[in-house]
């Protein structure tokens, strides 16, 4: 474990499992078109101790784009009740291998919590190794991870909540807004890297949501996230990973923010980018399905053919 590093092995954490500091959440999400529960998922096997971090629970819910960053309150709420304290180190993981847990994993660092690591390669990784899995499932963290569904939901209702012990420090340079990526637009001061496909990004697939058109903000470039990593999965070299994104025309001397569908796997990017060194790569928090939503004219679309 480094702390300039964002993985750990599953070697690692297998040695490390049950020290009373290590908390270990299974935060795994899927698209709907892939019909998999992660919720069921992880009640049928998860990694020994694991507790459920719900993304589409733990959520600003004030508005209707998908799992967008919850307040501060509501977020320290939440894992107040996951029993995870400001000390504690935290291992996220989920059941693709890189996927979801870099979004949690980017969550603890825009609140504050930089004592957070993605298991490298989850699930899958976890597996291959031979380490156990859980299938029982105490009471207790059946509790634990629907109670922090809960406290967001009292928070949003303005209900008090007494119980939030873990202390946050919101970092704003982690996180971009609509009006950020408008103002970048113009300025280009940042570097906008899209982590969909190609084709999505061309404007030639077609979004996974219903009702959202393909395409890109304008100056955006492509890195689809699964060119992190290898095959097993695992994260790749820093060097290896430096190469990706000189491949595509990024400079890794000026700032870079990056983007998605929904602001998931841009935190796959984020990470990628963490391993090389640049620590401080804010993520477009609502990402192609709220700039898409906007007026054409105000927040044009880019594809292919229009380049």
């Amino acid at each position: 474990m480094a702390q300039d590093d964002p993985v750990v092995s599953a070697q690692w954490l297998h040695l490390h499992l049950g020290a009373p500091d290590v908390k270990v959440l299974d935060a795994s999400w899927y698209m709907l078109v892939e019909n998999r529960d992660p919720w069921e998922e992880y009640q049928v096997a998860h990694i020994p101790g694991a507790l459920f971090f719900n993304i589409d629970g733990i959520v600003d819910q004030k508005t209707d784009l998908p799992h967008m960053l919850p307040s501060e309150e509501a977020f320290a709420a939440a894992v107040s009740a996951l029993d995870i304290k400001n000390q504690d180190k935290v291992i996220v993981y989920d059941g693709k291998g890189f996927f979801s847990a870099p979004r949690v994993w980017w969550m603890f660092r825009v609140f504050g919590h930089n004592k957070v690591w993605v298991l490298d390669g989850g699930l899958p990784q976890w597996r291959a190794s031979g380490f156990d899995l859980g299938s029982a499932n105490p009471d207790d963290a059946v509790l634990k991870s629907k109670t922090a569904n809960k406290a967001v939901e009292r928070v949003y209702n303005g209900e008090l909540t007494n119980t939030i012990a873990f202390k946050t420090e919101f970092q704003p340079h982690l996180y971009w807004t609509l009006e950020k990526v408008v103002h970048n637009v113009a300025a280009k001061n940042y570097q906008q890297v899209d982590a969909r496909s190609k084709g999505r990004f061309d404007g030639v697939a077609p979004e996974p949501r219903e009702g959202v058109r393909s395409g890109h903000i304008p100056g955006s470039k492509c890195v689809p996230f699964p060119e992190m990593f290898d095959g097993a999965p695992r994260l790749l070299s820093a060097e290896e990973l430096r190469q990706k994104f000189q491949q595509a025309g990024i400079s890794l001397d000026h700032p870079i923010v990056v983007s998605c569908g929904s602001g998931v796997t841009a935190c796959i990017l984020a990470l990628g980018l963490y391993r090389i060194g640049k620590h401080d790569v804010p993520v477009y928090d609502g990402s192609w399905t709220e700039w898409e939503a906007q007026s054409d004219s105000d927040y044009p679309i880019a594809t292919t053919a229009a380049a």
